[in-house]
């Protein structure tokens, strides 16, 4: 006669382990991946100040060609190192969309997988707009020159704008994981509230800043001040935010 009972044949089913022991199994925790971030954070704003401010905006001189092709020209040595600055940040910024998801996938798991894409989707086409700007230094240096002659001026603004179109269609993107990032500091109750709300108002301006270059037919009549709208929100939230991240104790350990 059989003794084994129902319950001795069930299936038993294997049963999800607790956020603490997944966060161990998969090896990293939210704490030390919020400090890989906030590091993150404080590489690439010396970085993109040393590559927007200190090259690209000291040689690009908007509306003239000549000027900016012959500013490039006589500083190439300056201009390759933009470009190792910015190739810098973009490898840099994959790094912090995988640890902010890390830090943050047990306030909530698909936002927090959203936001990490986002940010990497901002990353690829900072990368492809790099494809364009590291063409200027070879088409200064006559690598061409039998086969497409000389280089114009002109065609070194356009692979300049390239760029610069390439980043704002990206920036766009950023704004919104800038967006999901405060959702989540705002359901998660670990940072204050404040830095979720400039952290929100910088990803709506980044945005914004988008909308406005590919609507406005005269983008510079208000371009100083989009510039404020962007800046100020960015720079206060995203600078307090990377320091939060190094120092928060609010996040599991």
């Amino acid at each position: 006669m059989s003794t084994t009972t129902e319950s001795d044949t069930a299936v038993r089913f294997p049963q999800p382990a607790p956020p603490a022991a997944a966060d161990r199994a998969a090896g990293v925790l939210p704490r030390r991946a919020a400090r890989v971030a906030g590091v993150g954070y404080l590489v690439i704003y010396v970085l993109a100040v040393l590559a927007n401010f200190g090259v690209r905006n000291r040689l690009v001189v908007d509306g003239d060609a000549s000027a900016t092709a012959a500013n490039i020209a006589e500083n190439l040595g300056l201009f390759r190192l933009g470009l190792v600055a910015f190739l810098a940040v973009f490898l840099v910024d994959l790094v912090i969309a995988w640890a902010l998801h890390v830090a943050l996938r047990r306030v909530h798991h698909d936002l927090s997988m959203l936001a990490a894409w986002s940010r990497l989707a901002y990353s690829v086409m900072l990368g492809a707009g790099l494809v364009f700007f590291a063409q200027v230094p070879v088409m200064l240096g006559g690598a061409y020159p039998d086969a497409l002659g000389a280089a114009t001026d002109a065609q070194v603004m356009l692979a300049v704008r390239s760029f610069d179109a390439a980043w704002l269609i990206g920036l766009a993107v950023f704004g919104l994981h800038l967006v999901l990032v405060a959702a989540l500091l705002l359901r998660s109750g670990y940072a204050p509230r404040v830095l979720a709300a400039l952290l929100a108002l910088a990803g709506v301006a980044y945005l914004a800043d988008t909308v406005a270059h590919l609507v406005l037919p005269d983008y510079g009549a208000v371009a100083s001040v989009m510039l404020a709208v962007v800046a100020l929100p960015s720079m206060v939230g995203e600078g307090w935010f990377g320091l939060w991240l190094l120092r928060t104790r609010r996040l599991p350990a």
